[in-house]
């Protein structure tokens, strides 16, 4: 019976941590796309995926909520009539956007290549976008269609093969322009317009999972659609909304939230066209894309999908402190508020000792040992460990206000921290020329500010004071103690193992002593043990050893 209440468990986890789940597969992306194309095709592909995922930030994150929210309202209330005339006019209005954002990248993609992240053959894969962009628009609507109904497990699996077909599709349509690319660049002489085609496959990828994303939702709808017109003869509408009102409430509810996600996720497009500038002007524009490559298609990932990870262990808390604050439960809403930032203090504080120490096996398992890259990739996860543990506050915070729907709150930290980090990072690389390093300094800026404006606005409103010790300070300790035996293990075995060996046992005997330390300063109990993985090793132990 425990062993099915824990696959049901995980099954249900697993559909409502949909979005990071997909936002890790979307990082992992990058690291075996750079084997097949280069780390020069993954800096020209990263401007084309970056419009893609910002224009997905309007049309498939704010229109897609604020149409759900729209209908699950009057489905709730049997007013069917005006749901399906929600839908219906929601998906006029994505089709426009669409359509508009579409053609943008099709008839501009010149200039956005040359004069916004000065990348000039990164045309191709921006012009690749445009379809891309299209069908993200569509794929969008109908996610929000199902949300409103209250079938958010099919949205969940749509997800799941979305990206697993954006995975497919991008690897293999870069290895098969590639080499295309390179008969190209033969003829030419030009080895560049090989990482070109590279990223224009790439990106045909992309396009062909939103295709096959949107045929799964369309098979969908024609599957349910029956049930649903069913529905329209038990209306109990008391008059037929106009869609200049739907229009507008769409506008109302979308504009903010889509405003505050697509300021949280610009400054990649902005550090890039920094970045490329600092090296033409300090006459390394030879390497800059390759550079670059580097740091979006292996840095970025690794960092994030270990954020990402952090973030798993604190979701499914935040829709329930908000659900709390909705019911007057204040008591109840701080006690989980104090689990919630023990929680990621206990993941993220790990997770970011561990980046940091294992930086150069990580590194010599992207690039081999004796490269200089692999030195450059350490040297950055080593600094930039530390956002690991920002992006998880700001995840935590940022997701509370979302959920209280104190947008407004949350569009005013986003709009703070970009234009902290803007002023930062067009400091740090035009002025000072500091290249990476400046644009981590600026990137611990912008996560730093939005996570302190998100807990300030929030503690406004529930009046939370943070548990120091077992919610900071002792995890952090732990962290600590388990990095240094961590770093010591790694010293031993760098030179009689491999790279993957070493992380793997580092890894396992680090989590097993940071856990055994947060038992010792009773950070945690047997209820917080049942939940993990092989926590029953850590209750025998500590019954055995009288921990527990």
């Amino acid at each position: 019976m425990n062993i099915q209440w824990m696959a049901k468990n995980l099954k249900n986890r697993i559909i409502l941590s949909a979005g990071i789940i997909s936002y890790m597969l979307l990082l992992f992306l990058r690291i075996p796309l750079s084997r097949f194309i280069g780390d020069e095709g993954v800096g020209l592909f990263a401007p084309a995926f970056e419009l893609f995922i910002l224009t997905t930030m309007v049309t498939t994150y704010g229109m897609s909520n604020a149409v759900a929210g729209i209908i699950r309202y009057r489905v709730k209330r049997e007013r069917y009539r005006n749901a399906d005339k929600a839908f219906r006019t929601a998906f006029v209005m994505n089709l426009f956007l669409g359509t508009v954002m579409a053609l943008f990248l099709l008839l501009f993609s010149s200039w956005i290549a040359e004069v916004i992240v000065l990348e000039r053959l990164a045309r191709m894969a921006v012009m690749a976008a445009a379809p891309s962009v299209f069908f993200a628009a569509l794929v969008g609507i109908f996610r929000g269609y199902f949300n409103g109904y209250g079938m958010g497990v099919l949205t969940a699996h749509s997800q799941y093969i979305e990206k697993a077909a954006m995975l497919v599709g991008a690897i293999l349509g870069g290895r098969a322009f590639y080499g295309y690319g390179q008969k190209v660049a033969a003829l030419y002489q030009v080895e560049a317009h090989s990482y070109a085609y590279g990223a224009l496959g790439a990106m045909l990828g992309v396009f062909a999972s939103q295709v096959i994303a949107l045929l799964h939702l369309l098979l969908v709808y024609v599957i349910y659609a029956g049930a649903f017109k069913g529905r329209l003869g038990q209306d109990n509408s008391r008059r037929a909304e106009t869609r200049f009102e739907i229009q507008r409430m769409l506008v109302i509810n979308m504009a903010p939230a889509a405003a505050a996600a697509f300021l949280s996720n610009l400054f990649m497009m902005v550090d890039q066209r920094c970045f490329n500038y600092c090296m033409n002007v300090t006459e390394q524009g030879s390497v800059r894309t390759a550079q670059w490559g580097s740091y979006y298609g292996k840095f970025a990932p690794l960092l994030g999908i270990c954020a990402a990870i952090s973030c798993l262990s604190v979701h499914g808390l935040t829709g329930k402190i908000a659900n709390a604050y909705e019911r007057e439960e204040y008591r109840s809403m701080r006690e989980r508020m104090g689990r919630a930032v023990r929680d990621a203090s206990m993941v993220s504080f790990p997770a970011a000792v561990y980046a940091a120490v294992l930086g150069k096996p990580l590194a010599v398992c992207c690039y081999g040992r004796t490269t200089a890259q692999s030195a450059v990739l350490a040297g950055w996860l080593q600094k930039g460990a530390v956002l690991v543990v920002l992006f998880t506050f700001s995840f935590l915070f940022g997701q509370i206000l979302y959920k209280m729907r104190m947008v407004r709150e949350m569009f005013v930290a986003a709009a703070a921290s970009f234009a902290v980090h803007l002023a930062a990072a067009y400091f740090m690389t035009q002025r000072l020329h500091m290249g990476v390093d400046g644009l981590l300094c600026a990137l611990i800026l912008f996560f730093g500010i939005y996570m302190v404006l998100a807990f300030v606005f929030l503690n406004k409103r529930v009046k939370y004071r943070p548990d120091w010790f077992a919610g900071i300070l002792f995890p952090l300790a732990a962290a600590a103690v388990s990095g240094l035996l961590v770093y010591l293990l790694n010293m031993l075995l760098s030179g009689v193992a491999g790279a993957p060996l070493c992380i793997i046992v580092s890894l396992a005997v680090g989590l097993f002593f940071h856990i055994l330390a947060l038992m010792l300063m009773r950070v945690i109990g047997e209820a917080e043990l049942q939940e993990m993985p092989l926590g029953f090793l850590f209750i025998m132990l500590g019954r055995m050893t009288g921990i527990l």
